[in-house]
């Protein structure tokens, strides 16, 4: 039977699609994590126990390829705007996951176990490197915008560097690489492979989704990004998983995470390469290690205990130093102490190059096998536990809102439903009018907030969103929710935002963006009142997304200039993508609105707003007489 096994491809081929399938239903029946099922199978089917396969290079190059779908994922789900707030503490953590676990790794190794210095460093940068193999885990349970997992996934990608560069300064002092040139050799390689990902793939990936929409088309070229920027790290002297991860750092904007290139992502790398990933390394582990000599027990009791206790006091630093809580800490410790690929890099080439011997390889091959297993368990826990906090602070918070988005003109429903999608619009409906005319007349006739849009691009290309923001726009009722969906639109598409305003509505919008766990990147442009709005077409690129955010009339921010928003868009804004944000009003256009209005204003800007909206009805109902 092993035999026939090993042989026939088709049968190999069943073998991983029914362990695929059935681990994770006997996981969710006795409450162990996926990740740990996989693991164990791949123990069992493997050369070290039922002896089923053997690791043949078709499953390693797969299995490789789930690893960089794992850090792929982890860059690509990044929210640009809590990383940009969160980077300092992600640069801070990332060299305290680095620094302690070094540190303990040296004293550990030289005193307690007897090794050299040399082989002491090597094994502290092994302690010091972690793998995000948990991150499906906090995916799927929604966290992947967590500050706390901003922070652990921002930090690891300079933990995973400085261990590779230990790696790299030993192995080069080994091989008696002592000529300058080595090292200037070293640094241009870098060099260029950072310049070739952060610079050259943005701008293939742009130019490409510009002209081209087939979904298999843009699959294949992340795919292809995805495996460009693997090979160049390699060649660079790096490790493959440094250069997964920058790939989709980079291309985090132009794959926004509702988006269906997204989806595709997601769903074809974790239903076959990250469970492929996950056998291939319960295939390399040998459990008869555990019993076959004290040695190689006490060096894996120690490399555990090692890491265990570095990552532990990473996590508890990064929770005094950041504010977070007890769940945040577990969450960041679950997420960094398990262990593969980077593990298995510097201990197989310490292994070649006669820095570590048979008993440390075996010891670390034992201690990804726990720390693996820990790791699930304790991220599963944490995720699970802050997803119940998130899901109780949103239903507190929820405002269920009804959106209308409408198109003028054209018949644009798929571009409606992304917009809706990407600015996670949960109530909206679809309507499409052939003059500005009806348009108008609809917006009046309904409440609710309003959103017409007109695409001359997808969303995912666009750089910056220019808003306009008419004076005493805050105090509309449900200016919140307009903000909300510029908000989330923004981290979508990675879009830059830059505010037009006068200098009170800046203040308030300031103080909106500075909310926790709301935070948005924004600059902002003095525009002292809606007669200068045609300042936007100067500063206006290629590129851009004008925004303008306009009010039903009998409002506190009608101005009667926002008529003229039809002319102003046609002539001056017809090659760009726009949108047009009415925020709702409470109760039916008229009357209803401006007494509505009376309870959102305060203070002089509470007198001046109701004469004004007197005076607007008054002049209003003259007119439809």
């Amino acid at each position: 039977m092993s035999e026939f096994v090993l042989n026939n491809p088709l049968s190999v081929l069943a073998l991983m699609i029914g362990i695929i399938l059935i681990v994770p239903l006997v996981c969710r029946k006795i409450h162990v994590p996926s990740i740990v099922g996989f693991i164990l199978a791949g123990i069992a089917i493997g050369p070290h126990g039922f002896e089923l396969l053997s690791g043949t290079q078709t499953i390693q190059t797969l299995g490789k390829l789930g690893m960089l779908y794992i850090m792929l994922q982890a860059g690509i789900e990044i929210d640009r705007n809590d990383f940009s707030q969160n980077k300092r503490q992600a640069a801070e953590y990332g060299i305290l996951s680095f620094v302690l676990p070094f540190i303990l790794g040296l004293v550990t190794s030289k005193w307690i176990l007897g090794f050299n210095w040399t082989t002491s460093a090597l094994l502290g940068a092994m302690y010091s490197s972690h793998t995000l193999m948990t991150y499906p885990i906090v995916s799927r349970y929604g966290m992947q915008n967590q500050r706390a997992v901003n922070i652990v996934v921002g930090g690891t990608m300079l933990t995973i560097t400085l261990s590779l560069l230990v790696l790299a300064m030993l192995k080069g002092k080994l091989l008696s690489e002592t000529d300058p040139s080595f090292w200037w050799i070293l640094c241009g390689k870098i060099l260029l492979f950072m310049v070739v990902v952060m610079q050259v793939f943005p701008f293939i990936t742009r130019r490409a989704f510009l002209k081209e929409h087939d979904p298999m088309f843009c699959y294949m070229l992340i795919m292809g990004m995805l495996v460009g920027a693997a090979w160049l790290a390699d060649w660079a002297g790096l490790e493959s998983i440094l250069g997964a991860f920058l790939c989709g750092v980079v291309l985090n904007k132009y794959v926004p995470n509702r988006s269906p290139l997204m989806q595709r992502i997601n769903f074809i790398g974790n239903s076959l390469f990250v469970p492929l990933f996950l056998i291939g390394v319960g295939m390399i582990i040998d459990i008869s290690l555990i019993w076959e000599s004290w040695t190689t027990i006490t060096i894996a009791a120690v490399m555990i205990g090692t890491k265990l206790l570095g990552k532990w006091l990473a996590s508890w630093i990064g929770q005094l130093r950041f504010g977070l809580n007890g769940m945040e800490r577990q969450l960041m410790f679950g997420l960094t102490h398990a262990t593969a690929a980077g593990t298995l890099a510097i201990v197989t080439i310490g292994y070649e190059i006669h820095i570590f011997n048979p008993y440390i390889l075996n010891g670390a091959v034992l201690m990804i096998l726990l720390l693996c297993t820990i790791s699930s368990f304790v991220t599963e826990h944490a995720a699970k536990e802050l997803a119940l906090q998130e899901e109780s602070r949103l239903e507190a918070d929820r405002v269920d809102d009804s959106w209308l988005l409408l198109s003028v003109g054209e018949d644009i429903l798929p571009q409606l439903e992304e917009l809706s999608m990407l600015s996670d619009l949960h109530r909206s409906e679809y309507a499409s009018e052939q003059t500005w005319a009806e348009a108008k007349d609809l917006i009046e006739r309904t409440s609710r907030s309003v959103i017409v849009y007109h695409a001359t691009q997808t969303l995912s290309t666009v750089n910056r969103l220019l808003v306009a923001v008419p004076r005493y726009a805050e105090k509309e009722h449900d200016f919140i929710s307009c903000f909300g969906q510029i908000r989330r639109l923004s981290s979508q598409i990675g879009a830059k935002v830059v505010f037009f305003c006068n200098e009170d509505t800046r203040e308030a919008l300031r103080a909106m963006c500075r909310r926790k766990g709301k935070y948005l990147r924004a600059s902002y442009r003095e525009m002292a009142d809606w007669e200068d709005v045609l300042m936007i077409a100067k500063e206006a690129k290629q590129d851009d997304m004008i925004v303008m955010i306009s009010a039903r009339r009998a409002t506190a921010s009608y101005n009667t200039l926002f008529q003229q928003l039809p002319d102003i868009l046609t002539r001056f804004f017809s090659t760009h993508s726009y949108m047009i944000l009415y925020p709702e009003q409470s109760g039916t256009a008229g009357n209803d609105i401006l007494l509505s209005e009376q309870v959102h204003t305060s203070g002089v800007w509470s007198v001046i707003g109701f004469l004004k909206r007197i005076v607007q009805t008054m002049i209003h109902k003259i007119q439809t007489r």
